[in-house]
């Protein structure tokens, strides 16, 4: 699949994060691009942004976990999640035909990178 993808893992259960909203936003934070939600295997079902649709510049993704770690079992049930949205700002570069940005996440982290 080309364009920008992702997929969110949920590493304190090791099984993938179904469920939840991911919006991509342009990078001035004032214009939602797309706005999905996982699927069973963490991903969406779409890519975020087609390849003929994105454009070079800096774009951001928010993944908004908290309704996904009030439902999942916390470490700490007692405490609400430590995370509501996480926001991730990359820059899209047209000269690579496919961007993908998984989010590995736990109630009380997270980490990304560039994926393939």
């Amino acid at each position: 699949m080309a364009g920008l993808t992702t997929h969110i893992l949920d590493t304190s259960t090791g099984l993938p994060a179904s469920g939840l909203p991911v919006e991509l936003w342009s990078a001035d934070g004032k214009t939602r691009l797309a706005q999905h939600t996982t699927n069973a295997d963490g991903r969406t079902d779409k890519p975020l942004i087609a390849p003929e649709d994105a454009q070079d510049g800096f774009y951001e993704i928010r993944f908004f976990v908290e309704h996904y770690l009030n439902k999942e079992p916390a470490i700490d049930a007692s405490e609400p999640p430590f995370f509501d949205v996480i926001s991730i700002r990359f820059r899209y570069d047209s000269a690579r035909p496919h961007h993908h940005i998984p989010l590995l996440l736990s109630p009380y982290g997270y980490s990304t990178y560039r994926g393939s």
